[in-house]
């Protein structure tokens, strides 16, 4: 008998459970019979891109997309490393920050190496790890944040990597600059520490600590940050991270070349170079937005959960993929949180202030009709 194609893959890859993604907005749509979607689902950013990135984005001749980008998005590079004031090649710049978390296990994991996580936080990393063949070790949230002492008992002899979402993702907890040090002392040099600052650009609370400076006092820290979420560029798929030199060096080889489109790495570096208020604007937005949403949750009733980052997370009184089916049918798209393990509750990204009226309104009246 002819062995199945599926055995010829690995039992991980067997066995994981793929991702499936929502379906394309005018679907979706004409599903739930209405003429609108606001998309509070994505933690996207309702200003769009900076003033400077529309632009480079409205002049892009379309014959220049016949050409090859930059293969180590260079000029990319240079722009952050003036930015950050670092040595450019300290930078490595991806499709998103996911491929830079898939380039880091792939640089640093063997046989038998695990990786070390909350096991309520960003999953792409617990993801990545599984798919590759490597153990996710996973601590519990303590008080919605990552617990470092959890972290620090979770791991082994064979602990490669610990990845810190810091303003995690979704709960919007953090750590201070005192825990954070805390907890490099505690690991040493002994594993990389991952510190995702996805959300960074959103935080301006004293005590937040500057992933781009703890790397300078520990060089086993290597930072992610994006373009996707503060500077509006979801849709080019521009993440980075930043380390020691000897560190990027090993992850660079690992890295695909070339994953990066020429549009995505201009607007990014527009968006280094000149931010035109673009951040500011973004903070008062989600500020104004996190008042409308848990002034209603108040006056509901229900529980919810937010410190930084441009989304809250609530409790619902209703099953999270219900409720979700409700509001589509009045065009408000929200993420349901039971298979982030957060069975009932939802996470609601934070934009304009009339979208989240309605929001606010279209859950009133789900919850009170029900």
């Amino acid at each position: 008998m002819t062995p199945s194609l599926v055995d010829l893959a690995p039992e991980y890859v067997r066995g994981f459970q793929a991702y499936t993604p929502s379906r394309p907005d005018p679907i979706l749509a004409r599903q739930y019979g209405v003429t609108h979607l606001h998309r509070l689902n994505n933690n996207e950013n309702a200003l769009g891109p900076t003033p400077a990135s529309r632009a480079v984005i409205a002049e892009f001749a379309p014959p220049r997309a016949a050409i090859y980008p930059s293969g180590d998005s260079y000029l990319l590079r240079q722009a952050l490393g003036r930015a950050f004031g670092k040595d450019p090649d300290r930078f490595l710049v991806g499709n998103g920050s996911c491929e830079v978390i898939a380039s880091v296990i792939k640089a640093f994991c063997g046989p038998g190496d695990n990786i070390v996580t909350a096991d309520k936080t960003f999953a792409v990393y617990e993801w990545v790890a599984d798919f590759s063949g490597f153990q996710a070790r996973l601590a519990p949230l303590r008080d919605w944040g990552f617990d470092p002492e959890g972290m620090l008992a979770a791991a082994d002899g064979r602990t490669k990597i610990f990845f810190v979402c810091n303003p995690n993702n979704p709960t919007g907890t953090w750590w201070d600059e005192g825990r954070m040090e805390r907890f490099l002392a505690a690991v040493g040099g002994r594993a990389l520490v991952v510190v995702d600052e996805a959300y960074r650009e959103f935080v301006d609370t004293p005590g937040f600590p500057d992933g781009m400076d703890l790397l300078e006092r520990h060089p086993n820290v290597v930072v992610f940050r994006t373009f996707s979420k503060m500077y509006g560029l979801a849709a080019l798929r521009v993440g980075y991270l930043c380390g020691a030199p000897e560190v990027v060096d090993l992850i660079r080889r690992t890295h695909v070349v070339y994953s990066v489109n020429t549009l995505g790495q201009e607007a990014a570096r527009a968006a280094v170079e000149d931010d035109g208020g673009h951040m500011k604007a973004t903070r008062e937005m989600v500020a104004a937005a996190r008042e409308i949403v848990r002034r209603a949750c108040v006056d509901l009733g229900l529980e919810h959960i937010g410190g930084e980052g441009n989304f809250l997370m609530l409790r619902t009184k209703l099953p999270d993929t219900l409720l979700y089916r409700k509001l589509m049918r009045r065009g408000v798209m929200v993420r349901t949180m039971t298979g982030f393990r957060f069975p009932n509750w939802i996470r609601v990204t934070l934009g304009l202030a009339p979208v989240m009226e309605e929001f606010t309104a279209a859950l009133a009246e789900v919850l009170r009709g029900a």
